[in-house]
């Protein structure tokens, strides 16, 4: 008796490949930009570097990195209308999550660009740099309202990364901490057909805007399983904290969560089965953080190792980047629900550069469902 083979799992499209691009490659042992490997830009790339070679698709030189910073700059502040907007829903809607307020930011947004319903690859650029350049001004408005705070002005003088937390916290950062979110936006920038990626190209591939299809990007990363696992990554570890704080232990913690089968946030990849790539570097760099700025918060990562140690000896599960996130920007000093508005700021480059190229050779995307229904029936049959 021959034995049955198992079919692999495809739900969710595993394991399928549904398309060409020439912008980022995803494997086991690698994780390339343009042709580069993500350590090798973490290491010794800027973010605004990364960006440039994600939307224009090559490495800067430093001529066109300084016209790149330029125009960043001059598209850093978005119209007022859009700040008054975020800051309006702070104050009416306080509970509701910071992505839904960067979403619509977004959609306002459209109505004010020149280039809203221009598709052509010079407006995108141009609409990419400004959706780049605006995002943190806008996250941090947002923040700062919540708080009761005006909005920041962000500093010519400030990189990205050191912008970003400029305007969230009104505290221009410091070198390590500008370093580390420099580096944590170079992980976050892009990462092939994920889910919110493949949500944008599927509204490009209609020839919609850019914008629209940005929304639902942000409407796709919001999600738990994609990019608000890192917000529930550190939920998770303060709960386990304060078990431990009372007395308990994460293994007591852990083995209660393997019995009654919770999911536990930032383990696991659906296509990193040996362990993330972006994940050691940036635990590395939050440890740094935390050791030399905050040492109060190193109790996160040793906690952090710990849990991470069990889940390997366990479930043989490794962490994702998500889970260093957590810990990284809770160091920090960062609202926990503005993390996945942070990774919008920087998944925002990848998004974009995957519109331009959808749209250099277009054709709509529509696959098939395999039909799963009752059979044939007759509506006059009882």
């Amino acid at each position: 008796m021959s034995a049955t083979t198992k079919q692999p799992d495809t739900r969710g499209l595993a394991g399928q490949t549904i398309g060409d691009t020439q912008i980022c490659s995803v494997g086991q042992s690698h994780l390339i930009y343009r042709g580069y490997e993500i350590a090798d830009l973490a290491a010794h790339a800027t973010f605004e570097e990364v960006a440039f070679l994600l939307l224009v698709g090559h490495k800067p030189s430093s001529g066109e990195l300084e016209a790149f910073n330029t125009e960043l700059r001059s598209y850093a502040n978005p119209h007022p209308s859009v700040i008054e907007l975020v800051q309006h829903i702070a104050k009416q809607s306080p509970d509701a999550h910071p992505m839904c307020a960067l979403r619509t930011a977004i959609s306002a947004a459209s109505h004010l660009d020149p280039d809203c319903e221009d598709n052509s690859q010079d407006a995108e650029l141009r609409k990419s740099k400004r959706l780049l350049a605006s995002i943190p001004t806008i996250i941090g408005a947002h923040q700062r309202a919540l708080e009761g705070k005006d909005a920041i002005t962000p500093d010519p003088e400030l990189s990205h990364a050191a912008n970003l937390l400029y305007c969230i916290t009104g505290e221009r950062p410091g070198e390590i901490a500008a370093k580390v979110m420099d580096v944590s936006l170079i992980l976050y920038a892009e990462h092939d057909f994920n889910a919110s990626t493949f949500t944008c190209r599927v509204i490009a591939s209609t020839m919609s805007d850019m914008h629209s299809a940005i929304c639902g990007g942000i409407g796709a990363l919001k999600g738990p399983l994609h990019g608000g696992a890192n917000e529930a990554a550190m939920d998770m570890l303060a709960e386990i904290m304060e078990a431990v704080e009372g007395g308990s232990d994460a293994e007591s913690w852990l083995k209660n969560a393997f019995e009654t089968k919770r999911k536990l946030m930032g383990f696991g990849h659906r296509v990193y089965k040996n362990g993330d790539h972006r994940a050691g570097i940036l635990r590395d760099w939050g440890l740094k953080y935390a050791s030399e700025e905050n040492t109060d918060a190193k109790k996160w990562f040793d906690l952090g190792d710990e849990v991470q140690a069990i889940m390997l000896r366990e479930k043989n599960i490794h962490p994702n980047v998500d889970y260093p996130c957590g810990m990284t920007y809770y160091a920090m000093g960062i609202p926990v629900p503005q993390y996945t508005p942070i990774f919008v700021a920087s998944r925002v480059t990848g998004w974009c550069a995957h519109i331009m190229e959808q749209h250099r050779n277009n054709r709509i995307i529509r696959p098939l469902a395999e039909y799963t229904g009752p059979e044939l029936k007759s509506w006059e049959d009882n």
